[in-house]
């Protein structure tokens, strides 16, 4: 077939295809679970969805621009060019148009797609974004080259080993961030507050993602980190919980959930996860006893999750920790308990990427991972752009300790005992001043993780209001 009939062909079956509404359906069964939330799904993920416009159609003079175009290519471009890639680019440009979380995937990006959903690729372990034509981080994963190297969410990469991100396209930047265990890449890197580039070299490892981490935070309180919303991920966080009530007497006086620089993930975790800590008896069908819906143009993208399961905390306080790398699915968890009034929110504004990518098989080798729902918490608020805000803001601080000075004053008011000379009490003792005194442990926090050291302690006034609370009822 000569080029010319062979584009025509091509233009043709284009205008042919009309309304995706047919392959969605016969690609997306109504018996899998629709949607996703942040890009890592072999069957749906998780962008701001493109408005509604009117149908345009396609004339004559629109598909000689489009086919004169790829001939004017063949004949002059420098290099040769072979139709495969030709047709491969136009695909890739046609989806990259729609928005930054919409994507062709190549042989190669939907191999990289399967290896992510199962928590383990090479690389630098990075969640980025397309922005201003560079890329930005939403997060750096957890215990990564990335976070390891200090990365932080909000970083713009501009180059990588010196060649500009600009020039590239998503795929081709992210490959080139990829590579073998061992090996090195520099990446240039912008940063709010820096008056110049930040360089980092970075040596690549085998990424292995730990979804879940846990740990006791003193006698009474647990603390569950989520770094990324994966297949197992509600069962390993039900587990680690259970293990903390073993460690404390089968109870837990409350629990700290951060999602901190949490990128996202498959949406059936993320409902399961709030589904461990709603009592959906309790209810009363307020919001529909929904957990999360999505709208969409088509039936297909409509999705409901509803509350079916029992609190695994029995009603105890719960604080979650949020800051501008907590996206997606980890908005839809605390949006939903936010709503519900079950966890209360702390630290600073979510990422605010509440839509949804549906990942549309092309043949055995290709698809679509195209943008096709907005989500929407519990009572109705879209968190596309806007993000969760959190009920007590408490910025990422860095506590400076001053050698001269008590370790604590920098962490809490200066106490009389503490004043050069001050008179003795009649039972000024060690464990008097303990008793005023933040613990060795709360100093170590507050030094480490600031915004950890106040959810602990909202967490502890918390649980003392609801032990007034049963106190004053009974």
């Amino acid at each position: 077939m000569t080029m010319r009939p062979f584009l025509l062909a091509i233009c043709v079956s284009i205008i042919s295809l009309g309304t995706p509404s047919a392959t969605f359906a016969a690609q997306a069964p109504a018996s899998a679970p629709p949607l996703t939330s942040s890009g890592l799904s072999a069957a749906t993920t998780d962008s701001k969805a493109p408005t509604d416009s009117k149908s345009q159609n396609v004339n004559d003079d629109d598909v000689n621009r489009f086919t004169n175009t790829i001939v004017l290519i063949k004949d002059f471009y420098v290099q040769p060019v072979g139709d495969k890639s030709l047709l491969d680019d136009a695909i890739r440009g046609m989806v990259s148009g729609l928005d930054p979380h919409s994507e062709y995937l190549d042989t190669e990006a939907y191999k990289t797609l399967m290896m992510t959903t199962s928590g383990q690729f090479g690389g630098v372990g990075i969640e980025v974004t397309p922005e201003y034509g560079i890329l930005k981080i939403i997060t750096p994963i957890d215990d990564t080259p990335a976070a390891k190297a200090g990365l932080k969410a909000g970083d713009y990469i501009v180059a990588i080993d010196g060649k500009l991100v600009s020039e590239m396209s998503l795929q081709d930047a992210v490959d080139q961030m990829r590579g073998k265990p061992g090996s090195q890449v520099t990446m240039t890197i912008l940063r709010k507050g820096e008056k110049q580039p930040l360089i980092f070299k970075l040596t690549r490892e085998e990424i292995h993602i730990a979804s879940v981490k846990s740990k006791m935070l003193d006698d009474n309180f647990g603390y569950v980190r989520i770094t990324q919303f994966q297949e197992p991920t509600a069962k390993l966080m039900r587990d680690a919980i259970m293990n903390l009530k073993a460690q404390n007497h089968g109870t837990l006086n409350g629990l700290i959930l951060d999602l901190r620089n949490n990128p996202g993930g498959l949406l059936e975790s993320a409902v399961q996860v709030v589904n461990s800590f709603l009592n959906s008896k309790k209810l009363d069908n307020k919001f529909n006893d929904r957990i999360v819906y999505t709208e969409g143009r088509l039936p297909e993208a409509q999705y409901s999750a509803k509350a079916t399961g029992a609190d695994i905390l029995n009603g105890a306080p719960i604080v979650i920790l949020i800051n501008g790398g907590s996206a997606s699915a980890s908005e839809i968890v605390a949006g939903a308990l936010q709503d519900y009034h079950r966890a209360l929110i702390v630290g600073t504004t979510s990422f605010g990427k509440g839509s949804v990518q549906t990942v549309i098989p092309l043949d055995k080798l290709h698809a679509l991972k195209l943008t096709t729902a907005l989500y929407h918490t519990p009572s109705g608020r879209v968190i596309q752009n806007v993000g969760i805000v959190p009920d007590v803001r408490i910025d990422d601080l860095k506590v400076v300790q001053n050698k001269t000075d008590d370790d604590l004053a920098m962490v809490e008011p200066i106490k009389e005992y503490q004043l050069r000379n001050h008179l003795q009490g009649s039972s000024t003792t060690a464990a008097a001043n303990s008793a005023t005194l933040l613990d060795q442990n709360d100093i170590l926090m507050a030094g480490n993780d600031f915004q950890l050291f106040e959810a602990l302690k909202i967490l502890r006034t918390m649980y003392t209001l609801d032990e007034q609370n049963m106190v004053t009822k009974k």
